[in-house]
C-alpha cells in the first residue's frame, strides 16, 4: 500500500509531530506527497522496548499525514495509561505506525482471522475495543486469547465474543524505526 518514501515521510510527521507534542516548539514539517487513504491509523510509542503510548483512530477525518501526526501526539502526551513523554526521553523513544485496512464483521470464531495477518475490534453496547495484529503475535497469544484479550480492552467480559459481541478483522500495514 505505501512505498518505502511515503513509509519515511509519515515516520517524519509522526516524530516531529511526538517532539512538538512535548517540548511545545513548532518546526516545519516534512514535504507532503500523494497518500493512499486508509481506514484508519495507529502510532505506537516504546522507550527502550517498552510501550510508552499508543493511540488511533478508525476515521482518518484529515488526510493520512494529519492522523498520523494527531496520533503521534496524543500517543506522547494523552495515553491515559501512562504520564506524558517527557523532553529527556526523547532521544530513547521509537515509532510504529499501523496503517489500517477497512474493518470485516466476521464471525466470532478463532478460525475467522489469522495471528500476526490481522488485528481485531470487539464492540458490544457503546464499548469498543482494538488490538493491533502484531499485540497477539509479541504475547504468543491462541487465537481464542486475542479474542478474550480484544474483549477486556473493549470493557466487555473475556467470553463476550461467544455471548453477542460484534468482532471485525483487518488487516494493518506496520513499519517503524
Amino acid at each position: 500500500m505505501l512505498n518505502e518514501q511515503q513509509r519515511r515521510v509519515l515516520l517524519e510527521v509522526a516524530r516531529t509531530a511526538v517532539t512538538e507534542a512535548v517540548t511545545g516548539r513548532h518546526s516545519d514539517g516534512p514535504t507532503q506527497l500523494d497518500l493512499p487513504d486508509a481506514s484508519g491509523v495507529f502510532v505506537t510509542i516504546k522507550r527502550r522496548g517498552q510501550l510508552r503510548g499508543c493511540l488511533g483512530t478508525l476515521h482518518t477525518q484529515h488526510g493520512l499525514a494529519g492522523e498520523v501526526a494527531r496520533c503521534a501526539a496524543d500517543s506522547a502526551r494523552e495515553d491515559p495509561r501512562f504520564q506524558p513523554v517527557g523532553p529527556d526521553e526523547l532521544p530513547e523513544l521509537t515509532v510504529d505506525i499501523s496503517v489500517l485496512g477497512p474493518l470485516e464483521e466476521i464471525p466470532a470464531s478463532p478460525d475467522a482471522f489469522t495471528i500476526g495477518v490481522h488485528g481485531l475490534v470487539a464492540e458490544q453496547g457503546h464499548r469498543r475495543g482494538l488490538l493491533l495484529p502484531q499485540v497477539a503475535t509479541e504475547w504468543r497469544w491462541t487465537p481464542e486469547q486475542f479474542l478474550e484479550q480484544t474483549c477486556v480492552k473493549a470493557g466487555l467480559s473475556r467470553d463476550a465474543w461467544r455471548h453477542g459481541a460484534r468482532i471485525y478483522r483487518f488487516a494493518a500495514e506496520v513499519f517503524g524505526d
